[in-house]
This record gives C-alpha cells, sequence and structure tokens, in this order.
C-alpha cells in the first residue's frame, strides 16, 4: 500500500502544476474530476436457502486539468481506481487496480482546422500486489505488482478533434516500453519481456479514439479504443484495450457506475485452469480478457 500513497503524493504536487496560469482569471485552463466510493455487503443468518457473507468497496478518482489557447491544446487526466473484496473466509482478495496517466499536446494545422499535430505520453501500471488466486492459496508468488507491469507510450502523430465529444489520434511512429520491475518476473520473462529482462521497447502504429456524451439526463457515456501493432515482431497481431464507462448521478452525492474493459495482446500470457476427464491442468497462452465493474456509492465531483 505504500505504493499507493507514493504516488497520490505524487499526483497531488505534479497535477496542479498543470494547471498553473500567468493570472488567477486566466480561462485557457479547465480543470477539475471527480471522486468516488463504492460499498456492497451481505449478511446470511439461518439462511435456509444458503450464501456466503461478503463484504467490497473501491475507490476511484479521475482528475484533469486541459489547456486551449490559440492553435495550442494540451489535455491531461489521471485515473486512479482501487478496491478490496473479502468473500466468506476466504482472503481479502484484489477487485480492482489501476493507475492512467494521459497527457497530450497539439499544435493546429490551421487557424480553422479541427487536426493538430500531437505528442502523447501514456502511464500504466498498478499499485499492489497481485495473485493467481486459484493457483497460489498462500499468496507467496505475485503474478504481477507496482511498476510490474508498466507501460509506457509516447508517439508523434495527427489528432482530429471536431468538438468536446469526439477525438480520434493516429500515428504512425509510436513507441511502447513495458516494464517489468521485479526480479522473479522478470526471471520468468513475464509480459512478454525476454527472461532476465526489466524491460521491452516496442515501434510501431498507434490509434486512440475516444468518446463521450451525455446520453440522458444525469447519464453520461464514455469509451475508448487503443490499437498498437508492433513493426518489430508480428505486426498483424494488434494489441487491443477497450474501455467503456456509464456514469449514472443519481443525486448530488449518490451515484452508479458500470464499466467494462476488454484486452487483448499476444505478448502477455494467461494461465487458465482446464479439465479433462476429471484431470485439472494448467495453461497458459495469449487470450482475451474481460473485466465488468457495477457499483454505486459516494461521489463528489469538482
Amino acid at each position: 500500500m505504500k505504493h499507493l500513497f507514493t504516488t497520490l503524493a505524487a499526483m497531488a504536487i505534479v497535477l496542479p502544476s498543470l494547471a498553473q496560469t500567468e493570472t488567477a482569471v486566466d480561462t485557457s485552463w479547465k480543470k477539475g474530476g471527480m471522486g468516488s466510493v463504492n460499498f456492497n455487503q451481505i449478511a446470511f443468518s439461518n439462511w435456509a436457502a444458503g450464501g456466503e457473507n461478503s463484504v467490497s468497496g473501491a475507490a476511484f478518482l479521475t482528475l484533469f486539468a486541459n489547456y486551449a489557447k490559440d492553435r495550442i491544446a494540451w489535455d491531461n487526466q489521471l485515473d486512479l481506481a482501487y478496491g478490496l473484496l473479502k468473500s466468506g473466509s476466504a482472503k481479502v482478495v484484489k477487485s480492482e487496480d489501476k493507475i492512467d496517466l494521459n497527457s497530450k499536446l497539439g499544435y493546429k494545422i490551421a487557424k480553422e482546422s479541427k487536426f493538430y499535430y500531437t505528442f502523447l505520453f501514456n502511464f500504466k501500471s498498478q499499485f499492489g500486489n497481485g495473485y493467481d488466486y486459484k493457483l497460489d492459496t498462500l499468496r507467496e508468488h505475485p503474478i504481477s505488482r507496482f511498476l510490474a507491469p508498466a507501460y509506457l507510450l509516447y508517439s508523434i502523430g495527427v489528432d482530429y478533434k471536431p468538438n468536446d465529444n469526439f477525438s480520434l489520434y493516429l500515428s504512425p511512429l509510436t513507441g511502447r516500453t513495458i516494464i517489468v520491475n521485479d526480479d522473479n518476473l522478470s526471471q520468468a520473462g513475464a509480459f512478454g519481456v525476454d527472461p532476465g529482462k526489466k524491460s521491452l521497447t516496442q515501434l510501431g502504429a498507434y490509434l486512440k479514439a475516444m468518446y463521450k456524451k451525455d446520453v440522458f439526463t444525469n447519464v453520461n457515456f464514455q469509451t475508448k479504443l487503443e490499437l498498437f501493432s508492433n513493426y518489430l515482431k508480428n505486426p498483424q497481431n494488434i494489441a487491443i484495450n477497450h474501455e467503456i464507462l456509464i456514469a449514472m448521478k443519481i443525486n448530488k452525492y449518490l451515484s452508479a457506475n458500470i464499466g467494462t474493459q476488454l484486452i487483448y495482446d499476444d505478448i502477455i500470457p494467461v494461465t487458465v485452469i482446464k479439465e479433462t476427464s476429471g484431470v485439472k491442468e494448467a495453461q497458459t497462452g495469449p487470450r482475451l480478457q474481460f473485466k465488468e465493474v457495477f457499483g454505486i456509492g459516494l461521489s463528489y465531483k469538482f
């Protein structure tokens, strides 16, 4: 958990500096965010139909600082999430863990154009250790942790922004670095790095499309699609990250959210348990990853 507090403290210092302006009344910056805490609890006592007690909670924080003046546009956003689940007599497990920092600096091609020459930077990682809860019941061997993996993406391209709701960014020159800052995971060649190495750098093409809109009163829909093709190895195998978030505002402090995430990356092995003729075995290989999160709880927008 020390990584959680360290990262939050660092971001609390960095993000305000992104929004500094020459004067207090400068309207070139738009900044704000939203935080929410969701809880879920189920309890049974002499329940004839059966059931298992459980309690879970998750915290989400989104901060943004966007600058627009003349022909310059600079968009910055930080998404953080962390959640825990306790079911019955089982140990507490992690249900959500996310660090996603995105910065996009663009210069408008022409004064009235909707196209920008753009430099994009993205950092993704997580706060705490992750385990294979089916195979490693003692939690002795993490399969992921802070900076293992971490993804750095840096690219130069063209961004099409016809309005505030939609943007399409395309880059033919993108670098992606996968970091595995853990000796055991590095030796195992986790997340596509060569065994013994702690990073892997790729060069390829990148596409990012984003759309957001208030579809109904107090109902906001957001989606993001990222595609990456590695020129250096198997360029036909496209890495995919697709996220959808539907945020529903009940009142000033209560909200409900439904989110999904779909990931496919052929260099990331995923282990599943298969049973054949009563014999269970672990099989590892690239697979489609999917996550769905639903939460209702307290939220505050600023």
